[in-house]
């Protein structure tokens, strides 16, 4: 039985070291999430790459829902945050939490209530999510569609997929294309 442990304990170190040394190896060589994502082919019709599965433009204003490199819906129109709550930017984002009927508890509405996030679809810390909401207001951060797009969000995503939030001139630019 003790020789059992110390098997698994010299194997995880093992494990851990090696898993060590390649971020080390990653960070050396200057591998980041935009150079991994400047790897791979744009979606056509998006600036995100292929492994994205939402893309979200904040010069156009403008996201869309991706499947295996194809776009399965939009361009739609959003409102992204604003007034120093800028939506953050970001090529490996991940959906970690979904919340069909949220409630904002850092916005209250007038009455002091808290400020309604339906079809909410969490994908970067600080609450920053897709929801419903009014698309001509901009947000404290998050990504707000109508309310069917973020029905359709809400259904289509999963936990662990990837999001992509960029500005779609700088993407081609960083990626050599002009247009």
């Amino acid at each position: 039985m003790l020789r059992k442990r110390k098997t698994l304990l010299i194997t995880g170190l093992a494990l851990m070291v090696l898993s060590s040394v390649g971020l080390a190896g990653q960070a050396a060589a200057g591998t980041s999430a935009a150079d991994a994502a400047h790897a791979q082919p744009l979606t056509p019709g998006t600036p995100c790459s292929i492994t994205a599965r939402s893309c979200v433009d904040l010069e156009t204003q403008q996201a869309w829902l991706i499947r295996e490199g194809q776009v399965t819906r939009g361009p739609v129109r959003i409102a992204s945050g604003g007034n120093g709550q800028e939506t953050p930017i970001g090529h490996s984002l991940r959906v970690y939490r979904k919340d069909k009927d949220h409630k904002s508890q850092e916005f209250r509405l007038p009455n002091g209530d808290p400020a309604p996030m339906p079809w909410a679809v969490f994908f970067e810390d600080g609450g920053i999510a897709f929801h419903s909401g009014d698309p001509a207001r901009s947000s404290a951060g998050c990504i707000r569609l109508e309310p069917a797009d973020a029905e359709a969000w809400f259904n289509d995503l999963q936990i662990g997929d990837q999001v992509q939030v960029v500005k779609g001139s700088q993407e081609r630019a960083e990626r050599g294309l002009t247009a």
